[in-house]
């Protein structure tokens, strides 16, 4: 899906990943993919922007706290061990 004129990479796809994006968590070559798709894309450069206010918004409240190390690797950890079910009502949503 795309949200006008074809990308090489998906609409939604980018938007799952904006916050790694933000955070600066992914890989080097993700976050070149990522941008090359912002510069090009309206809807979704304007989705990052809402993003990003909200992580700023979110960093004021919190006086710019930042995690710990191991707990950020800890979550980290856990998340990947995360297994997502579907069932046929979440597959039904989607479409």
């Amino acid at each position: 899906m795309s949200c006008g004129d074809p990308h090489e990479t998906d609409c939604r796809e980018v938007l799952a990943e904006v916050y790694l994006y933000l955070d600066l968590e992914c890989a080097d070559e993700r976050r070149e993919l990522i941008r090359h798709h912002l510069d090009e894309c309206g809807p979704c450069l304007r989705e990052y922007g809402i993003e990003q206010e909200v992580k700023a918004l979110v960093a004021r409240c919190c006086g710019n706290e930042t995690a710990p190390t191991e707990l950020r690797d800890r979550l980290r950890v856990r998340l990947s061990e995360l297994v997502v079910f579907e069932t046929s009502e979440s597959r039904e949503l989607a479409d």
